[in-house]
């Protein structure tokens, strides 16, 4: 089911058209979203990606974003991940980052969830913020998460603070300069 979902996640090109038959066979548990794939005209469905996915934040497909933003954390989580990989006797070298779900999904086939589990805030906040903007993909995540144990209200509550918070900020110190108090540094919009 991984592997499904990971190829239900990375970009509709023509290759991904060619294995929804393939994918419907193997994954009943994403027929929803293979459905409205199969019944969507390529260039809509690949539109419809770039637009639920290329644009904001939001809906961001990289893990470790949810956790950390855009600060020097993330580079620290990114590291985490591939050294994961290579534990598993795996190399990351994909274009994307690490933490790509699409990715990640694809390690999580071979190697089991987790990743994935230690990631659940994450993929329970992209869960709810696909199912908010109404989008098919929603059901690819709703999947994904029902594999994993829980759901735990540590989980839930983890979720929900931090969708109400936004990713975390980064403070700098600027004493050296001067400046006696900690200035927070724009650490991205996730609107």
């Amino acid at each position: 089911m991984y592997q499904a979902a990971a190829l239900c996640l990375a970009y509709p090109d023509a290759e991904f058209h060619e294995r929804l038959p393939l994918l419907r066979a193997a994954a009943p548990k994403l027929a929803d979203f293979l459905s409205y794939a199969e019944s969507t005209p390529p260039q809509e469905l690949a539109e419809d990606y770039v637009r639920v996915f290329d644009f904001k934040n939001r809906h961001s497909l990289y893990l470790s974003w949810w956790r950390d933003g855009d600060t020097r954390r993330r580079g620290m989580s990114l590291v985490r991940f591939k050294q994961i990989y290579r534990e598993h006797g795996l190399e990351f070298t994909g274009e994307e980052l690490p933490d790509f779900l699409p990715a990640v999904l694809e390690f999580s086939a071979q190697a089991g969830p987790l990743l994935l589990e230690e990631h659940r805030s994450g993929l329970e906040l992209l869960r709810l913020a696909l199912t908010d903007h109404g989008t098919p993909y929603a059901r690819v995540l709703e999947a994904v998460c029902a594999t994993l144990p829980g759901p735990s209200p540590k989980d839930r509550a983890e979720a929900q603070a931090l969708a109400r918070s936004g990713p975390p900020t980064e403070e700098v110190g600027l004493e050296p300069f001067g400046a006696t108090r900690l200035l927070p540094v724009l650490t991205g919009d996730r609107s």
